[in-house]
């Protein structure tokens, strides 16, 4: 019983997402079936979109680039001071 519970509670997450996929093969006229179709790819589009980057995301790249910068002058400097340390 505690194996199954969770398996239906998962199955029912799934099923629905499953069945929005599925349902356009079920419509028998082709102009509507083309057209659930071209919705579905619009909205899958949509998911697969990235989200825009705020100013905030690109001050922490900036922040993070410079730091790496920084990084790798540091450790130039330490390969030049300590040759096989």
């Amino acid at each position: 019983m505690r194996i199954l519970a969770p398996a239906l509670l998962g199955l029912m997450f799934t099923t629905p997402a499953l069945a929005e996929v599925e349902q356009c093969r079920f419509i028998q006229t082709k102009p509507e079936r083309e057209a659930c179709y071209t919705r579905q790819e619009a909205a899958l589009a949509a998911k697969r979109k990235p989200a825009p980057v705020s100013n905030a995301d690109t001050r922490m790249i900036e922040t993070l680039q410079q730091m790496r910068r920084e990084d790798a002058e540091v450790y130039k400097s330490l390969h030049s001071i300590c040759r096989g340390c």
